[in-house]
């Protein structure tokens, strides 16, 4: 019976996570074709329409969980995301292709991204994130789409002519509005089965909600962000690649955070040790993507590289939390002194290139 329960477990984890990529694929493809159609241009499609239909997943994983009293899933999942996001797609998509990081980003939606970031942990100051402060921040992303779709408006006039024609896809609306229904049908009732099974196995192995929704669900719910920006990178759609990740850990914060806190009663409750660690790791990671973007205007493969030793540090240092192994402490004191240099190493390394290559020019 137990062996038998732990096989439809895995099989509903598998196919929620199946339904999530399939739904989040029909859904991109779709509402991106839509707006390439409406003269956005490719970098906004990026960081508005592509990064909120591969943050489709988060938003339905989120609600569906406080809507089940697993707050701790729908927090751990935006966290999770946001991090991973970041070392682990962002890494993956610069080992496929080096990126280069439109200028547009770096002034703009980089900061952008880090304010949200630094305005959540303000937020969970007092232990939650409470239905005010979630409408603050669901007004917030429609004010930032607003903005950002009045601007592309203004400033883009080929944009058909910036992307390749098979990305052009077709221009039935029809066909278009039957792809975004679908893909939502799909994502809410994969993120339904997604939640029961991460449940599943938090109540047998003995470990919490919120490191659940830290890692399996949250690089469950990445899986579309993950798709898009290696297909972008490899296809050297670049602007598309960056623009989602970005976008996406904007979205998460404003849209899928905010909504979250919307529509749960008492809030979405904030434990210390995620005030104390996950949301600084968030932060840090937010604000370590400036200097390398920064700096070349790109992301180099053996950065990437790094990105994702970071994230393998991050998601050992979790499960090992989770655990209480009695070497934590020491852990942790190890990968603060191996992160600190190595990051200034890189950063050293990318400046000493970018004068190079000014020289050269």
């Amino acid at each position: 019976m137990v062996i038998s329960m732990t096989c439809m477990t895995l099989l509903l984890l598998r196919a929620g996570f199946a339904l999530l990529v399939g739904g989040a694929e029909l859904l991109v493809r779709g509402a991106a074709h839509l707006a390439i159609d409406l003269g956005l241009s490719p970098l906004v499609v990026g960081l508005t329409v592509v990064a909120f239909c591969t943050s489709a997943p988060e938003l339905g994983v989120s609600v569906f969980s406080v809507w089940n009293d697993q707050a701790g899933i729908a927090l751990g999942n935006v966290v999770g995301s946001n991090i991973a996001n970041v070392l682990l797609i962002l890494g993956l998509s610069a080992l496929v292709a080096p990126l280069v990081v439109h200028r547009q980003v770096i002034r703009l939606e980089v900061p952008i991204m880090i304010g949200v970031s630094l305005l959540f942990l303000l937020f969970a100051l007092d232990g939650s994130i409470g239905r005010f402060e979630g409408f603050l921040l669901f007004a917030g992303v429609i004010s930032y789409v607003t903005w950002t779709v009045r601007r592309s408006r203004r400033e883009s006039r080929a944009v058909r002519e910036e992307l390749p024609a098979e990305a052009q896809g077709p221009s039935n609306r029809t066909t278009q509005l039957l792809q975004i229904a679908a893909g939502l049908l799909l994502l809410v009732l994969g993120a339904r089965w997604l939640v029961r099974a991460a449940v599943a196995i938090a109540q047998s192995f003995g470990v919490s909600d919120m490191v659940i929704g830290l890692t399996v669900v949250a690089v469950g719910t990445s899986l579309p962000e993950l798709a898009t920006s290696a297909l972008a990178s490899l296809r050297g759609q670049r602007d598309i690649a960056v623009g989602n990740v970005v976008g996406s850990n904007i979205f998460n914060i404003l849209c899928v955070l905010g909504l979250t806190a919307l529509v749960s009663p008492g809030g979405v409750p904030v434990p210390p040790e995620t005030w104390a660690f996950d949301l600084p790791v968030m932060l840090a990671v937010a604000v370590a993507c400036l200097p390398v973007a920064w700096i070349g205007h790109r992301i180099e493969r053996w950065e990437g590289g790094l990105f994702l030793i970071y994230y393998g540090a991050y998601t050992l240092i979790l499960f090992l939390m989770a655990t209480g192994h009695p070497n934590l402490r020491q852990l942790m004191t190890t990968t603060a002194w191996f992160v600190a240099p190595l990051t200034a190493i890189t950063l050293g390394i990318s400046l000493w290139q970018t004068h190079r290559n000014g020289s050269a020019g």
